[in-house]
């Protein structure tokens, strides 16, 4: 793809573009892990080729990694006002949903968040991953987890009693290893479990057990039999007890903490996707819920709220994951989970930034692709004013000048 050249206001930063390398120099760069003061960094194609210090300037300019969200949902109408979010999906054939996945995605990537991780896919969410690797449409990396889960369970109760077609569900430990060569047949980068209820579900309770622990064993020795990780939904002490007792390598949520688990997610380094926003967002019905739901997730808040604090004290590993839907979290609503992360544990501007690019990355087994600005790695960056791993309230959309991802600026333009 060829893209204009551009012009910086400072006659010392530099831009030079061709058909496919780009270049910029004189810009501060924070390169996932720390701040590389003044620098040039390069791409050719999907490829960082360069990054090395370069002549002090006075930009007002930075360059970060692409952050990355480590659970969403994309399968839900990109368009506002377009009726209930859980009857859509229902309705809508399953070619016109990937269209509103790639919506999603873009909405996201425009917002500087160049890879999500869907926690719940399906044939949607795959051809539209497909698109993306294949440069058929600019966008951001998707990688798509198929649920396995059971009859009645969480994943399963988000559809009528009586409506005939339901996704898959698996009631056996056989049926679950099935279940999971069947996602790793379709391309499923994971598998998404359930050792709790959950909040939005329809007639379920937060501390119902979800499949039997035989089943659960099955899965994740099923899916790390196949190179595909595991991760756990659960709003329960008992929900992660038996995660932890599996081998699972996420928990999301993750609002039953208790003390008992803080060492062993410690010695494992195991990620928590917090899904701080949207919990939030339902206890305070800032958002239409039932009654319900609304209930469950004061609930949810006020036990996260008690058990957060100790484990973020503790150094347990929390990594960016919203839950983001574009209903009760908006796609670009992340920036403002990093911020509200940041205050929420206490944690310093640079800790929380980490937590959205190299961590996050880490997190999903992305290690030397994405979240950090090294030669080698993918070219996925944020333009941005200001300096966020010193001030994380400087990572605003309003802020954000452009993104890349894979290599194309898909949003904004670079400093002109």
């Amino acid at each position: 793809m060829t893209v204009p050249s551009c012009h910086f206001p400072s006659p010392h930063l530099e831009c030079t573009v061709s058909s496919s390398a780009q270049r910029l120099a004189g810009i501060t760069v924070w390169d996932g892990e720390s701040d590389r003061g003044a620098s040039a960094i390069a791409w050719d194609g999907d490829r960082i080729t360069e990054l090395g210090p370069a002549e002090q300037t006075h930009s007002e300019f930075s360059v970060i990694p692409g952050l990355i969200d480590t659970h969403v949902h994309l399968d839900s109408s990109a368009v506002p006002g377009s009726g209930d979010w859980m009857t859509w999906p229902l309705i809508t054939p399953v070619s016109e949903r990937a269209l509103h996945v790639v919506a999603h995605a873009r909405r996201a990537a425009a917002a500087g968040v160049t890879t999500l991780r869907d926690l719940s896919g399906s044939e949607a969410q795959l051809s539209a991953a497909r698109a993306f690797d294949a440069g058929l449409i600019p966008g951001p990396r998707v990688l798509v987890n198929g649920a396995v889960g059971m009859t009645a369970g969480h994943g399963d109760l988000f559809t009528p009693p009586h409506y005939p077609h339901r996704g898959p569900v698996a009631d056996s430990p056989d049926e679950c290893r099935k279940l999971v060569r069947e996602w790793a047949r379709s391309g499923a980068d994971g598998i998404k479990i359930f050792t709790s209820g959950g909040v939005l579900s329809i007639g379920d309770k937060v501390g119902w057990r979800n499949q039997t622990n035989a089943e659960i064993a099955a899965t994740v020795d099923e899916a790390h039999a196949l190179g595909m990780l595991v991760a756990a939904h659960s709003h329960s002490a008992e929900g992660i007890d038996i995660a932890l007792e599996f081998g699972v390598d996420s928990i999301e949520h993750g609002t039953g903490i208790q003390e008992r688990h803080i060492e062993i997610l410690l010695e494992r380094n195991i990620p928590v996707a917090p899904t701080l926003l949207i919990n939030d967002a339902i206890a305070d019905r800032r958002i239409p819920v039932s009654d319900d739901a609304a209930e469950k997730g004061r609930a949810v808040v006020t036990e996260r709220d008690a058990n957060f604090v100790g484990a973020a004290a503790a150094g347990v590993r929390f990594v960016l994951g919203t839950d983001a839907n574009g209903v009760f979290v908006r796609f670009g609503d992340q920036l403002e989970e990093v911020r509200l992360m940041k205050r929420s544990f206490g944690w310093t501007s640079e800790r929380a930034l980490r937590s959205a690019t190299s961590d996050a990355a880490d997190a999903i087994r992305l290690t030397g692709k994405v979240g950090r600005l090294t030669p080698g790695h993918g070219a996925d960056l944020v333009v941005v004013r200001g300096r966020p791993w010193e001030d994380i309230d400087q990572l605003t959309a309003e802020n954000i000048v452009a993104v890349v991802a894979r290599g194309q600026v898909i949003a904004g333009a670079l400093p002109v």
